[in-house]
């Protein structure tokens, strides 16, 4: 068992780092997709697998400002992720969901930096500013989670067929 969730662990690092270093447009990546998959298809369990893998790769890209809302959001979108998961249309709107979830909780770590003024059109700016990197988040959330759901969706209907 132990075994089990480190070969599953290390699978988990593997995919998320390979989207992190592979050259990409801002946001444009597989975290989203897999913070909201891993969970819910895997189990709440993997949770700490995709923070420690946050955290190694971080080692090497560079922690930042904002570094606890990004593992925050993450968390968060790993909690909830399990109650979407009854159907393709509900997880794919989970996952989406979970891109809305990055972009406020991230944005409002990026707001308390003070890099925008600690007010309320401080607050506006700094969202309307990251909206073009939003935009990426949800492509690029929207592409993974439809490769994850067919890679699922395979492995699924292989497993059923071997068993019969």
């Amino acid at each position: 068992m132990i075994m089990g969730y480190l070969k599953i662990s290390i699978g988990i690092f593997v995919a998320l780092a390979a989207s992190r270093f592979v050259p990409h447009p801002p946001n444009f990546t597989s975290l989203l997709a897999l913070s909201f998959y891993v969970p819910a298809l895997l189990g709440k369990r993997f949770i700490p697998s995709l923070l420690v893998s946050f955290a190694l790769t971080d080692l090497i890209i560079g922690f930042h400002s904002t570094t606890v809302f990004t593992w925050g959001s993450v968390l968060l979108i790993g909690l909830f992720s399990t109650f979407f998961l009854n159907g393709i249309t509900k997880r794919l709107s989970g996952a989406l969901l979970g891109a809305f979830i990055f972009f406020i909780v991230t944005n409002f770590g990026v707001w308390t930096n003070g890099m925008y003024g600690f007010t309320f059109e401080g607050l506006v700016l700094c969202y309307t500013m990251a909206i073009p990197f939003f935009a990426y988040s949800l492509i690029s959330t929207f592409i993974f989670s439809s490769l994850i759901e067919i890679i699922f969706f395979f492995t699924k209907r292989k497993s059923l067929f071997f068993k019969n």
